[in-house]
């Protein structure tokens, strides 16, 4: 075998393919680019090329990396770049071997969802103002989304057909076409009814000034003739500002979180909570007991009097 290229011919040769063959985007591109002459860049300092590496000089590689502090988020995006990269030095005929095969990445703990208090919650509803018919709107989009935990994708293309203010559940339709019921409490049935009083304002206008009609709850003057994911971010953060929570803490999934922990909180069934959510997998409603164990625990070190009395003797 020839000698290998230099280490940057590589690894331009490497973004190029996957350029062409992905279509990757080009922050993508430059994030593989940042990634892989991060380790050639240790391999040479190293004495060692990065075509010439063996598996034992990227275990190194990999090690420094936990070293350095990095998260195991990055150090993983890190390690699949290189199981890339050397995937296609040998598939090229590059290298005899690919020196990754047996290179593991780190264990990703799983991050626990962001969630508000219920005093939060209640402060959020509080905080709603502005035009009468927009304010209908986010009150009625909040309730349900904290009522039911509708996913932010479903609460946007709510059908007008399920929106019945005296009903009790709303049928949905969520991952993979499976339709599960969710309830309406009393808050979320009388924000549905004074929003559909106010429906028409949000309604297209035809050419003659009509009002058109749409098959959705949200109907919205942009182009998927619904309220989109983004806007429904955007009104959020700009609730969160006015009941003096910091936006980055506000998003339809935490909606959907605080439904989730406040629901378990309150005594829920870890199965029954699972049909609400609409998961196929138990285990990722489980998720939700360790946001309830952590919230109890900050709950009793605050409360607590002998936490308190602890805390004011520590030195």
């Amino acid at each position: 075998m020839t000698a290998p290229p230099p280490a940057r011919h590589l690894i331009e040769r490497f973004l190029e393919a996957i350029s062409a063959e992905r279509n990757a985007a080009q922050n993508t591109l430059e994030a593989y680019r940042r990634d892989l002459e991060d380790a050639a860049g240790f391999l040479i300092g190293a004495g060692q090329g990065l075509a010439q590496a063996g598996g034992d000089d990227l275990r190194r590689y990999v090690a420094q990396l936990a070293a350095r502090g990095l998260s195991p988020a990055t150090q993983a995006r890190r390690i699949s770049a290189l199981k890339q990269f050397y995937k296609f030095l040998f598939e090229e005929g590059v290298i005899a071997a690919d020196p990754t095969l047996h290179l593991d990445a780190p264990k990703r703990g799983r991050a626990l969802p962001k969630v508000l208090s219920e005093a939060e919650a209640a402060r959020v509803m509080t905080a709603i103002g502005g035009d009468a018919a927009e304010a209908a709107r986010l009150r009625c989009l909040l309730e349900l989304a904290y009522a039911s935990g509708l996913r932010v994708s479903e609460l946007v293309r709510l059908p007008l057909a399920v929106a019945k203010p005296d009903a009790r559940f709303m049928a949905v339709r969520g991952k993979g076409g499976k339709e599960r019921l969710v309830p309406l409490n009393d808050a979320a049935r009388e924000a549905l009814k004074s929003y559909l009083a106010v429906r028409d304002h949000f309604l297209k206008e035809g050419a003659r000034g009509k009002r058109e009609a749409s098959p959705f709850l949200f109907p919205s003057r942009a182009t998927a003739g619904h309220l989109t994911r983004q806007r429904f971010g955007q009104l959020l953060k700009d609730v969160a500002v006015k009941a003096g929570i910091p936006p980055a803490r506000l998003s339809p999934h935490v909606l959907r979180h605080a439904f989730a922990t406040h629901l378990l909180g309150g005594g829920a069934d870890l199965r029954a909570l699972q049909m609400l959510l609409g998961h196929s997998d138990i285990a990722t409603t489980q998720i939700y007991t360790h946001v309830a164990d952590s919230h109890l625990a900050e709950t009793v070190e605050r409360h607590h009097p002998l936490a308190r009395r602890g805390a004011r003797h520590k030195p």
